[in-house]
């Protein structure tokens, strides 16, 4: 378990944040610019003495003020990976990579071959930083990090200085780091598609204060969420396992709660687990078993909770087999339609709209 609580005073700002992470695990520190959330890592790492606070990471103490205890950022383990790349220019990427790896504390979990092999660094290794992209910088300033060997990772907007094609070509990378490697890691972001991908627990930040926090298919359903990400993403992430491949359509099939969807992700082995994104905005709600339409999913379940989303909508939570997801209707359709708590219904959602990211993390999503 990775525990944190920190208080810290700033001129025109206050932290006061509190959260536990169950690891291994990926917990997504979410929220707008200036809510906190880099400040909050620079007390984790040790580089920012907090007001008050106490941080623990697998029952070793790193941080109690009360008590006086405040470990030094170098005997804490902890792998650093900034915005910015932060490579040492007069050395290739090799030299990088093995300075890190001459710096390392304790035991080694894992050697340079594996680091470069997990990161895709073989072509670069003889190069210099200045001829590397900016992809190709994050991915080594991330090697680096874990060639310290640390016992957690903090990744403190890793990908925000890069364009939509650079953060393309890096998250594949870290998905595969959370999945092979036991590492707990911290991920600081404020864009929504990196959680979704990534992360397998969430704490939502806002103006220096935990908003709320839990396992990540939770924290999907979560009113509160909508704030930060805006009404048209708002929507169930629900994590199932490949069934196989429809004959017919050629579509995977994935067991999520009690149905099946079929979504367009081609080439997973049966038994993958399959993280799935459901916008409430894609989903259509029936009162009674779909027939003769294009739609090729359909989920049946019960109605659990009907909430207000703006004057002219309603958010419907429906309970399909113990997997909870959201449809946004009109409440027009609420009251014509006779909808209510225990009601059964049928959730239709186009294929089109899925999106699906492969899971294999030794960590429960929604742990």
């Amino acid at each position: 378990m990775l525990s944190v609580a920190a208080a810290k005073r700033r001129p025109g700002f206050s932290l006061d944040v509190a959260f536990d992470m169950p690891t291994p695990g990926v917990v997504a520190l979410f929220g707008r610019s200036g809510c906190g959330k880099s400040t909050l890592v620079d007390i984790i790492s040790g580089l920012l003495r907090p007001d008050s606070g106490r941080i623990t990471l697998d029952g070793a103490e790193w941080l109690d003020t009360q008590r006086r205890i405040n470990v030094p950022p170098e005997r804490r383990g902890v792998g650093y990976v900034f915005q910015d790349a932060r490579l040492f220019p007069h050395l290739r990427v090799a030299g990088n990579l093995r300075y890190a790896l001459s710096r390392a504390n304790g035991a080694h979990f894992v050697d340079l071959d594996t680091v470069v092999d997990l990161l895709g660094l073989g072509a670069l290794m003889g190069r210099r930083t200045h001829q590397l992209s900016g992809g190709e910088r994050q991915r080594v300033a991330i090697g680096r990090a874990l060639l310290t060997q640390p016992r957690l990772l903090l990744l403190d907007e890793p990908l925000a200085a890069l364009d939509a094609a650079r953060r393309d070509e890096v998250l594949p990378y870290l998905e595969t780091l959370r999945d092979r490697l036991a590492l707990p890691m911290v991920y600081v972001t404020h864009r929504f598609a990196e959680v979704l991908q990534l992360a397998t627990h969430l704490v939502l930040m806002q103006k220096g204060g935990v908003l709320a926090q839990g396992g990540i298919g939770a924290m999907s359903l979560d009113p509160r969420l909508r704030s930060i990400i805006g009404r048209d993403e708002v929507g169930a992430i629900i994590d199932g396992r490949v069934l196989g491949v429809d004959a017919a359509s050629r579509l995977t099939r994935v067991r999520v709660g009690g149905g099946e969807l079929k979504v367009q992700t081609p080439g997973l082995e049966t038994g993958t687990a399959l993280r799935v994104q459901l916008l409430a905005r894609d989903i259509i709600v029936s009162t009674g078993p779909p027939q003769h339409l294009s739609v090729r999913n359909s989920l049946e379940g019960i109605i659990t909770e009907i909430h207000d989303d703006e004057a002219d909508a309603d958010l419907v939570t429906i309970d399909v087999g113990g997997t909870r997801i959201m449809a946004r209707i009109t409440k027009a359709a609420t009251r014509e339609l006779g909808l209510g708590k225990g009601m059964r219904t049928w959730a239709l959602v186009k294929t089109v709209s899925l999106r699906g990211h492969s899971f294999t993390s030794t960590a429960s999503p929604d742990a």
